[in-house]
């Protein structure tokens, strides 16, 4: 009672009928339904109304009313029409009279009219078979042969027609083969020509690469072509390269010289000054 009443088309009702009832499978009243009929309409149902239930719940809904308001229907149509949940029903019964079962109805016979007739037909009064069924003899035998005439040739136009196929197929079959062995060789020659790129774009390469170390060595003996005499010539002006006699001359003999003509010459100016 508080599901909403739901209103059917009668254009996609199952039980108005539509178009020819000549030919209408009219079931018996004491048919029995089918219970697996009958389950599989209501696993149908279920499943629709459960999409129903699902689409409902996927619909974007109006957000839940502030605290102190309520949302209400409002229609928005051009003509305005009343809403009810329920239509209005009103039960009415009615009792028929009770009466006898009515008898079944006998099958029509009609009245016979008119007078019997008889006529006798003696063997041989209306036709002769052997000159009746001659033409007809004829009319067999032609068609007969006709038949055996077109299904020769088509007999024979089927096999033309084979011999046509084959020779097509053989045909198609070369050309195929040519046309694979031409792929082949066009294969053939576009890896070779992909090799040859290759090995020419690596001879390339590898000939930079040389020419640039033949530059790179040229450029390294052209810039250190001087850099070890003046490598030496600074470490000579620096003194890490040396005569030993004139470095033990300078280190060992003009000390000591000085050291000895410094005493020699205290002593004069010790003498002169004692003689003073």
């Amino acid at each position: 009672e508080k599901e909403p009443v739901r209103y059917a088309n009668l254009m996609y009702d199952r039980r108005v009928v539509r178009g020819n009832t000549y030919a209408l499978q009219v079931l018996p009243v004491h048919t029995q339904p089918n219970p697996l009929e009958i389950q599989r309409q209501r696993e149908a149902w279920k499943r629709a109304l459960a999409r129903k239930r699902a689409k409902e719940q996927m619909q974007l809904r109006t957000p839940e009313p502030v605290e102190g308001r309520e949302h209400i229907h409002v229609q928005t149509e051009l003509y305005l029409e009343e809403i009810s949940d329920r239509i209005i029903e009103v039960d009415t019964e009615c009792q028929t009279d009770a009466f006898l079962d009515r008898p079944p109805t006998p099958f029509f016979i009609p009245a016979k009219t008119g007078k019997d007739v008889a006529t006798q037909i003696e063997e041989g009064e209306l036709f002769d078979f052997d000159v009746e069924v001659k033409p007809i003899l004829e009319v067999l035998v032609g068609k007969t042969v006709e038949q055996a005439l077109l299904e020769v040739m088509e007999e024979e136009e089927l096999a033309q027609l084979w011999a046509h196929q084959r020779a097509y197929a053989e045909l198609r079959n070369a050309e195929l083969a040519e046309v694979q062995r031409l792929e082949e060789q066009d294969r053939r020659y576009r890896e070779e020509k992909e090799r040859r790129k290759l090995q020419h774009m690596q001879m390339l390469q590898k000939q930079k690469e040389t020419t640039e170390k033949i530059a790179a060595r040229a450029f390294a003996q052209r810039y250190l072509a001087d850099l070890v005499p003046s490598v030496f010539n600074n470490l000579r002006d620096s003194g890490f390269f040396y005569d030993p006699i004139e470095r033990d001359i300078e280190t060992e003999f003009f000390p000591w010289l000085m050291t000895e003509v410094e005493e020699t010459l205290e002593r004069k100016v010790l003498g002169r000054t004692m003689l003073d």
